[in-house]
């Protein structure tokens, strides 16, 4: 008797499909193993009203309320003010919630992020974030958003509530879109979509100090000169052939790559310029600006600090890059990329942190803890905070409705015991997106349950 067997992955989980299996001569039907980790249901839509009471409130905008009185009403921020100075009726609100002590923080932004378009780096199957091809920018990573994935669910419980989700590769790599953290689907998730394209700025080939003992392999790898510029020749032919295309308004022959590139030129899509070096950053905006685009941001940055005076000129804000990192020159102070967002607050450059680089949609969940280095390294807590906020808020154009705790605003804030942005105090225990009050539960708190109740079992039995 011959039986099929098949494994179906599903969201990083491996799932057994029932099948009939024989045991010691008995036929064992519905045999299945059941999968484990699910992801937490999305939370219902908020209706009535909250009061956050006797908390440490942290604005987003440097100021800091010892005891505040925080009012959620129907997804939205309806009131903030000191609880000392107020006169409320607490029958006034379905829900009060009083957290003397605890610090109550705008929800962290994380910028150019491919949370949700990939599950386990090293299987290919689970990536969906490059597409093929050099110039792709009607490519869409909202519709590739994965709302079921696994690491979304230990992102948000360490204060993650948006991100916006960013392709990779090629020349242009396509549209980013900012998603809420907490959905059934992509379209549920949908915050902003297609907010800006990203462009990679081809590299400038250098000399390096150590290319002289290189063997004659790795230097076959590196960019020929001569690449850069068909790059940046094809970047230019492309470019001006879209913005040409942006002033038809009704084209004989509608083609998807121009319709894409449209919003640039009128404003309504941001470009993000993805490069590192002084030289590629300058030339890459002053390239920018010849097609006269309104909205540029600088997305890495690493030699942003040296030519601030350009960047202020310019009116070009910056995506820093991860700060956990070490030099990109072996003549660096080691400690120079804690202090990179030191040095752009102290320039007057308005900046905000990323996480970009290896293992990035799982190190998402360290946001927060970049933004303590930066505490460590020069920046007031205020300003770090306004670095994951505020200031990626106002990067983004949310700043409207999110990136801090204001009447109107919208209600994506959370509730942590201790400093969030300490690693050894940081403890987040409510998360609320426009009101909505979500489950911080993830694969991780189980798997942290399951083992500290064996070994306090094991414990028990020596005694």
């Amino acid at each position: 008797m011959k039986f099929s067997c098949f494994i179906v992955f599903l969201s990083g989980i491996i799932c057994l499909p029932m099948a009939p299996i024989v045991i010691g001569g008995m036929l064992i039907a519905n045999c299945i193993l059941p999968c484990t980790a699910q992801v937490p249901v999305p939370a219902q839509p908020h209706k009535g009203s909250i009061l956050l009471l006797n908390g440490i409130a942290h604005i987003g905008t440097g100021k800091v309320i010892e005891n505040s009185a925080i009012a959620l009403k129907d997804g939205k921020i309806e009131l903030v003010g000191d609880a000392a100075t107020m006169r409320m009726d607490l029958r006034m609100f379905d829900t009060v919630l009083r957290i003397p002590g605890k610090h109550i923080y705008p929800g962290f932004i994380v910028p150019n992020v491919t949370l949700g378009l990939v599950e386990i780096e090293a299987v290919r199957a689970t990536r969906d974030f490059n597409e093929t091809g050099t110039i792709n920018p009607a490519v869409r990573s909202i519709i590739a958003y994965n709302a079921e994935s696994q690491i979304i669910p230990t992102v948000r419980s360490n204060g993650v509530l948006l991100a916006q989700i960013t392709p990779r590769g090629g020349l242009i790599s396509g549209a980013s879109s900012i998603v809420e953290l907490d959905a059934w689907n992509w379209e549920d998730a949908a915050y902003k979509t297609d907010d800006g394209i990203h462009l990679n700025w081809p590299r400038t080939p250098r000399k390096n100090p150590d290319d002289d003992e290189e063997d004659d392999e790795k230097k076959k790898k590196k960019q020929d000169p001569s690449e850069a510029v068909k790059q940046k020749t094809s970047l230019k032919q492309f470019f001006e052939k879209a913005k040409a295309y942006s002033q038809i308004s009704s084209p004989p022959e509608k083609d998807l790559n121009l319709e894409a590139m449209r919003g640039l030129f009128d404003g309504t899509k941001t470009l993000f310029i993805h490069t590192d070096y002084v030289k590629d950053i300058m030339e890459s905006i002053t390239f920018a600006k010849s097609f006269g685009i309104p909205r540029i941001v600088l997305s890495g940055g690493y030699d942003s600090y040296m030519i601030t005076g350009f960047l202020k000129s310019e009116n070009i804000p910056v995506m820093l890059r991860r700060v956990h990192e070490l030099p990109m020159r072996q003549d660096e102070d080691a400690n120079l990329p804690y202090r990179l967002p030191y040095l752009l607050q102290k320039a007057g450059i308005l900046f905000c942190l990323q996480n970009e680089g290896d293992q990035e949609a799982t190190q998402t969940r360290n946001l927060a803890f970049y933004a303590g280095t930066a505490v460590a390294y020069g920046l007031s807590k205020e300003e770090a905070l306004a670095a994951i906020t505020l200031n990626t808020a106002k990067i983004l154009g949310i700043d409207k409705t999110v990136g801090s705790i204001e009447t109107g605003k919208d209600a994506t804030l959370i509730v942590s015991s201790g400093d969030a942005l300490d690693m050894k105090s940081n403890n987040i225990e409510l998360a609320f997106i426009r009101g909505k009050q979500i489950d911080l539960n993830n694969f991780q708190k189980e798997l942290y349950e399951k083992y500290k109740a064996k070994h306090e079992r094991e414990g028990i039995m020596k005694k």
